[in-house]
């Protein structure tokens, strides 16, 4: 069997609460900045849960044109205009074969205002009446179609559901097609565009998510004592992945290095994690040992760490087992919320650019902590901390597990 070639990232692309583009999302995280708010996307009147952290000022209209705009779900939106920062920026595909390009993108559940939106217009209206771009708009594949056709890629594509672990699974399925010679270019990512009446009404029912409707702004609380639930977010975020030496032949900017991945089943509930941890213990120990490092190695953890009393606590066990209590840890999610499916991608992200700047961004809220958690989750605050090794870990619904392995370069 040949060796794995080796796999870098080349260009970000982010979509977020807190920015419309990598730059703005990057500094709002290192300042600590919340996107949470009262939802405008619709009437929340009755809701218990009436705030989530949207994305602010995206207007579809004005970049795909009014036409195309109404033919694309907002969670192939936000995919798209992640994605197409990632690729600008990255120039990869200059002189590229497309045959050898492709895309693997997340989503845990894609097209969902669009199914909503036209099942109440078959209630009110009648069945002539739904649109026939109904099945493409909800489709959960239709983001890495999208993306594939705005660029011409001939390579593998690909689409990962696997709820919140949706794309870190995506990242890391591209770099394994780049690592063992099936593409040499991936655009590797997710998107969710999930903050509809049913999705906001579902999580809720499941008492899944922070009902702060009075203080959003402190909703999002991960690993704090006071923590009840996740606040729902969208948004979406892309990496570019690249074959080593090509990036190195083409003097492209070499963000870090994709080093390892580990993906693993709880088998054990459709929502609560396993409550020792076991399958998150063994999914980032399985990206250790892909990437060849050993735990002592590790400066940085991006924690799924999403704000609800089983997933920190479990999350914090594991990492405990894991790499012990030294390595600082930190929740994005504090800031952005939780983006379901396209949370691992902006974790991810996040993850890169920390290693890029060598700066932990905070876990913020954090006023209470928690005993039980015993770790240094960079309280409300980031910190200038060096780092050459980090991981970023995502776990999802049906017990889907997944952790990357970055290095700096």
């Amino acid at each position: 069997m040949p060796e794995p070639r080796r796999v870098v990232v080349t260009g970000l692309g982010a979509v977020s609460p807190v920015g419309l583009d990598v730059a703005t999302t990057w500094d709002s995280l290192v300042k600590g900045q919340g996107g949470a708010g009262p939802i405008t996307q619709f009437d929340t009147t009755g809701f218990p849960v009436r705030i989530a952290a949207e994305v602010k000022g995206f207007d579809p209209a004005a970049i795909f044109g009014k036409r195309r705009a109404r033919h694309l779900d907002r969670f192939a939106q936000l995919g798209l205009v992640a994605a197409n920062e990632a690729i600008a920026a990255s120039g990869v595909l200059d002189g590229c074969d497309r045959e050898r390009a492709g895309v693997v993108w997340g989503s845990g559940i894609g097209g969902l205002r669009s199914l909503e939106d036209q099942i109440n217009l078959l209630h009110d209206r009648a069945p002539d009446r739904v649109s026939p771009y109904l099945t493409p708009m909800m489709i959960a594949n239709m983001a890495a179609g999208e993306i594939a056709m705005e660029h011409g890629l001939l390579g593998p594509n690909t689409c990962t559901v696997t709820a919140c672990a949706a794309s870190a699974h995506g990242i890391g399925d591209a770099a394994e097609l780049i690592r063992w010679g099936r593409a040499d270019v991936m655009v590797a990512g997710g998107s969710e565009g999930s903050i509809t009446p049913i999705g906001m009404a579902g999580f809720a029912a499941a008492k899944a998510l922070s009902e702060r409707n009075d203080e959003p702004e402190r909703a999002s609380r991960p690993f704090d004592r006071g923590r009840d639930g996740f606040l729902a977010a969208e948004g979406g975020a892309a990496v570019i992945l690249e074959e080593r030496e090509r990036a190195v032949a083409r003097g492209a900017d070499i963000w870090a290095e994709v080093a390892g991945y580990g993906l693993t089943s709880d088998a054990f509930h459709a929502t609560a994690p396993h409550p020792e941890g076991d399958g998150a213990i063994r999914c980032m120990r399985m990206a250790l040992a892909d990437a060849g490092v050993n735990p002592s190695e590790v400066g940085y953890v991006n924690a799924h760490g999403t704000s609800t009393a089983l997933n920190d606590l479990t999350e914090a066990r594991a990492i405990k087992v894991v790499l012990g209590d030294r390595v600082p840890v930190s929740s994005t999610k504090s800031m952005v919320g939780h983006l379901l499916g396209a949370a691992g991608a902006l974790e991810a992200v996040a993850t890169i650019l920390a290693l890029r700047h060598q700066v932990l961004p905070p876990t913020i809220n954090h006023d209470d902590p928690d005993p039980e958690i015993g770790l240094d989750v960079v309280p409300n605050e980031a910190r200038q901390h060096p780092v050459k090794v980090a991981l970023s870990n995502s776990f999802g619904f049906g017990g889907h597990n997944a952790a990357l392995v970055f290095r700096a370069v």
